[in-house]
């Protein structure tokens, strides 16, 4: 054979490696798994213990109104989440919300300190301002 014979032509791979995808994928799931947690954002409550079941996770991203055990309300929309709101600017805003969304759920976090009619009023005024219903948030038994 001379040196200068043709040698037979590779077919193309036709294959794709899916193992780069793979890596990122992984890493991927880490950083969601990492941060999924740091996602609820909230006023410090200490939620009471209860052992009901949790409700279904909805695509939409729910409405919390928070009461401290001093009585004071929070909600978790607009720039400042950690700064005290009077009721009527809560049941406004969650009007405003349930005009645009209607199937947002409204859940409020109550500390276990507060007192039954604190609650109470607070529910009473979210439906007032539109919710079909108010959830309750609680920790389950440790």
């Amino acid at each position: 054979m001379s040196p200068f014979a043709r040698k037979p032509k590779k077919k193309p791979m036709s294959e794709i490696n899916v193992v780069p995808y793979i890596d990122v994928m992984l890493v991927l799931l880490i950083i969601f798994m990492v941060t999924a947690p740091l996602l609820m954002q909230g006023v410090q409550v200490e939620l009471p213990q209860s052992p009901s079941e949790p409700i279904d996770n909805e695509d939409v991203e729910p409405v919390i109104v928070s009461v401290k055990k001093d009585g004071s309300y929070y909600i978790n929309i607009g720039g400042d989440q950690e700064t005290e709101r009077p009721i009527e600017e809560i049941k406004d805003a969650v009007s405003k919300i349930l005009r645009q969304k209607p199937e947002t759920p409204v859940l409020v976090w109550g500390d276990q300190q507060v007192g039954y009619g604190v609650v109470v009023n607070l529910m009473t005024e979210l439906q007032s301002a539109g919710a079909p219903s108010v959830g309750l948030v609680t920790e389950p038994p440790q």
